[in-house]
């Protein structure tokens, strides 16, 4: 069966994007969540219209480009998010949030396609590169903070993932045997 995703769905697709499931699994969870609608013709269309109305929006000469990146560097975007105390997040920061936010903060549209990150799951300081035009690339800065916090300094990050590391070290090591007499 082929849907249409309203939201980013794990393991499935993007907001947007046309995917084929099982007719279950549409029928019993991704329609009543609200997650998907049916694929129609007429809904297809409608979503490839909006896109071509979403591409004219985007730069269409290199010189655009240019200046489009020049506000896009000077950026810097923050998202709040609930996160446990070792810095993993509660979900993640998507493709999609990114494009939005950046809508939100300099109203310039951004394809989420042209992300250059797949997700963000902890807290932290990063560099998203983003294809602004054909050989035309930027790194916007983004800060993603605990929810009601600041974000700890860089000692601290590098503390909180060497705990994280240590932990996932000590779940993957055998148990030692055990002398018995």
């Amino acid at each position: 069966m082929e849907i249409i995703l309203l939201q980013d769905v794990d393991h499935l697709g993007l907001r947007g994007e046309v995917v084929s499931v099982a007719r279950g699994y549409a029928r019993n969870f991704l329609l009543p969540r609200r997650l998907a609608e049916e694929a129609t013709p007429a809904r297809v269309a409608e979503l490839r219209k909006r896109d071509a109305e979403r591409a004219r929006h985007e730069a269409n000469t290199a010189e655009q480009a240019h200046a489009v990146a020049d506000t896009l560097s000077k950026t810097v975007l923050r998202f709040e998010v609930k996160a446990g105390p070792t810095g993993s997040l509660f979900g993640s920061v998507t493709p999609t949030d990114i494009a939005d936010e950046i809508w939100r903060a300099r109203k310039i549209r951004v394809d989420r396609r042209k992300v250059g990150i797949d997700t963000i799951k902890r807290i932290g300081r990063y560099d998203v590169p983003i294809d602004v035009f054909q050989d035309v690339r930027v790194d916007v800065k983004t800060l993603v903070v605990p929810e009601g916090g600041e974000l700890p300094s860089d000692e601290e990050l590098a503390a909180m993932e060497e705990t994280k590391l240590a932990r996932q070290r000590a779940a993957e090591a055998p148990p030692e045997p055990s002398a018995e007499l």
